[in-house]
């Protein structure tokens, strides 16, 4: 008996530690070294100028064990008023995408299929793509996606996850790749699109997760339709990727029903938040939710929100990510961007590192209300018998507690 506590005790530290270890916290640093080469100054909270930005977000007072990088595919040929920070073509990602996986991190590229900024509001094809037919435009993709990820395997920048597209709820490559869940238009062009990219993944970055990502989270059932309607396609991907701006995509309590949604009707799907961002000043006064009383627009309330947001993340099992988007902003003594977005997590105003920055870690902590709760019942018992930690089993759970099952640690309320 005493051994099989202490079998049980060691499989219940292992599955913890297994479920800590899958989780992950960062953020997009796509601008990061263009900030470097221009010479920007960082500094921390007592003014200190930090030398190295990159392994400061990636040592322990920081602790982000992620980032996430953008590509385009001919930024150059980008509108000039999208050029300041549209820069990241497949040699800058290289760069970047080496340095991060050399920290040992995990490195997440997202694919724009684009010269510039892809969106909801625009997906725009590569100008020397935009002759092309939709079976034409596939067999592109597939091609694009191939080549530059071989380019990266093959300078040691191999991607972990890999974003065939950003933001994407409306498709991508218009119009032929253009979308709606209340529509049957484009959808056999459009996942067409996200099969071939998904191929070039599987064969040459095989081991990398697909991640699909939109920006819907403020519609459970846009959200959850849209993601039925690539089941009924036969999309191959791994991991939902969201977007949450509380300012466009609404409150928490919104996303929380986004996401135990998607839970319910996906449960094999591990759910990503891939961008987020509040105000630390300036909050717009149209065109978005006001959220200003309940996180000021402040450092302090900047710092609130990420702390709220990741009480709400650690109640969904089914997510295992989050990324700030543009943390290393800085406008202060540069001229790397022509407009402040002021969501960043270093002040422009003076260059100081915020709170913000160091609470992101605290995602990577376990918490108890992400283990699984389940209901007693004869379906969730009827394979596999049950384990309490004193080492007594049975064919169903017989009271409350801490289980392990099939080799997960459960809770039974």
């Amino acid at each position: 008996m005493k051994q099989i506590k202490t079998l049980l005790l060691s499989l219940l530290a292992a599955t913890s530690l297994s479920a800590q270890e899958q989780k992950l916290a960062g953020g997009d640093i796509s601008m990061l070294p263009k900030y470097e080469s221009q010479g920007a100054w960082f500094f921390d909270e007592n003014g200190t100028r930090i030398n190295d930005v990159f392994s400061f977000m990636t040592g322990e007072k920081v602790g982000w064990n992620a980032m996430r990088v953008r590509l385009f595919v001919n930024p150059e040929k980008a509108p000039m008023a999208d050029r300041d920070a549209v820069v990241q073509d497949l040699a800058y990602v290289t760069e970047l995408g080496k340095r991060i996986k050399q920290r040992g991190l995990k490195f997440l590229l997202d694919f724009h299929y684009s010269d510039s900024w892809a969106d909801p509001a625009k997906q725009t094809k590569p100008s020397d793509w935009s002759a092309l037919s939709a079976p034409a435009m596939a067999n592109k993709l597939y091609e694009y996606t191939k080549a530059s990820l071989e380019h990266l395997k093959a300078n040691n920048a191999a991607p972990d996850y890999i974003q065939t597209g950003n933001e994407i709820s409306y498709g991508m490559l218009w119009d032929e790749g253009k979308v709606s869940t209340t529509s049957a238009s484009n959808w056999d062009n459009f996942t067409n699109y996200l099969k071939k990219a998904g191929k070039a993944c599987r064969e040459v970055c095989p081991d990398a997760k697909i991640i699909i990502h939109i920006e819907r989270a403020k519609q459970p059932t846009v959200t959850r339709d849209y993601y039925k309607k690539l089941a009924a396609y036969g999309v191959d991907y791994d991991i939902i990727g969201l977007s949450y701006y509380p300012f466009w995509h609404g409150s928490l309590t919104t996303l929380g029903t986004t996401l135990s949604t998607l839970q319910t009707e996906f449960p094999e799907k591990k759910v990503q938040i891939v961008e987020t961002a509040y105000y630390y000043q300036w909050y717009p006064t149209s065109g978005v939710d006001d959220f200003t009383s309940v996180w000021p627009a402040s450092e302090a309330g900047q710092d609130a929100f990420l702390k709220d947001l990741i009480a709400e993340l650690h109640k969904h099992s089914n997510v295992n990510a989050l990324y700030y988007w543009f943390p290393e902003e800085n406008g202060h003594g540069n001229s790397v961007v022509s407009s402040w977005q002021n969501r960043g997590l270093w002040n422009n105003n003076n260059g100081r590192v915020m709170k913000g920055l160091y609470r992101l870690k605290e995602y990577l902590a376990q918490s108890p209300t992400s283990i699984p709760s389940i209901q007693q019942n004869t379906a969730a018992t009827a394979n596999g018998r049950w384990y309490a930690l004193n080492g007594q089993s049975s064919r169903q759970a017989t009271a409350k507690g801490i289980y392990i099952h099939r080799g997960k640690k459960l809770i039974v309320k």
